[in-house]
């Protein structure tokens, strides 16, 4: 399964007791999925489209809860197996009582006005809560985490994008959107931000899934950033040791070994008896020890001999 399929498991087993939080979570499914379709006679259907079966089944267990629909009540049909699945509810009272209690419709007029969502579900922090967690449900993803870190909605509408960004904004998250092909995508990309996310929504499983594979890509970066780091160093030895090798065998077949100073004479039969020796440990086989700046001294002075030759 994808880290987003766990998250969505999760969020199924964290739905909200309280009546107001259901309602908001229910109306973040139907504003992401939901159509209202309005036959002869006054008559209303409410229409829910979805591929995701979670959705699904918490859109069915909250109606459930709420409104005490029974399953019967619900038209199931798809046109194909990896098309839409359709769940038409016709029973007036019960699409009345749901349309009104998402605020979609007037009580007074009966009149239908689908919108976002409405100001008064979600005045608590719980109730905003329980609507980013429908909200992610029903039409949210997050990538695999160890590829790369990305949160997103896709919404249908620019005004349902902003008003989403503005939902997010309220716990201080930085959401932007764009337009992808004919949806409006909003979208997290920061691995603080995405991880507050999943907080809010009540994923707290996935958040700590989410740290734990943050910290091990960390250290595997951290691991590899020190591996490249030494063996470039490792090549740059390997590469001086190559020149100053060239270099005394240069002046040992011009002018001979014997006839440069006798510190350099030293170090210069040192190098040629360890040729994959560092400067530290050269220093040390010297009588008295010298260190490694005076080693290199001596050495850049034997190929600078050989580079007049």
């Amino acid at each position: 399964m994808s880290f987003s399929t766990d998250v969505k498991e999760e969020l199924l087993k964290r739905t909200d007791n309280a009546r107001k939080s259901q309602i908001a979570e229910l109306a973040a499914i139907l504003a992401a999925c939901a159509t209202i379709r309005r036959e002869k006679g006054g008559i209303y259907k409410l229409i829910l489209a979805t591929e995701n079966p979670y959705v699904v089944q918490d859109y069915e267990t909250l109606i459930i809860q709420l409104f005490d629909v029974d399953e019967e009540q619900l038209d199931y049909k798809a046109d194909g197996p990896k098309e839409p699945l359709y769940l038409t509810m016709s029973d007036q009272d019960k699409v009345k009582k749901i349309l009104m209690a998402v605020k979609w419709m007037d009580p007074k007029t009966f009149h239908v006005t689908p919108v976002f969502v409405h100001d008064i579900l979600i005045q608590s922090d719980a109730e905003k809560k329980a609507f980013l967690r429908g909200l992610f449900l029903a039409c949210g993803s997050i990538t695999d985490p160890n590829k790369s870190y990305h949160f997103e909605l896709v919404l249908t509408s620019e005004e349902d994008a902003k008003e989403a960004v503005e939902q997010l904004a309220f716990f201080h998250l930085d959401a932007h959107y764009v337009l992808r092909k004919k949806s409006y995508v909003v979208y997290l990309k920061e691995l603080s931000q995405i991880a507050d996310a999943l907080n809010i929504c009540g994923a707290y499983v996935s958040q700590m899934e989410l740290m734990n594979i943050s910290i091990l890509k960390e250290m595997r970066n951290n691991v590899n950033r020190r591996v490249n780091c030494e063996t470039a160093n490792l090549n740059k030895t390997v590469e001086a040791a190559v020149r100053q090798i060239q270099a005394i065998e240069k002046i040992e077949s011009t002018i001979g070994i014997e006839n440069l100073k006798s510190n350099l004479q030293e170090i210069a039969r040192l190098r040629i008896q360890y040729p994959d020796m560092s400067l530290t440990d050269l220093g040390g086989l010297l009588d008295p020890p010298v260190g490694k700046s005076g080693i290199n001294h001596r050495l850049r002075k034997i190929c600078e001999i050989a580079e007049e030759l």
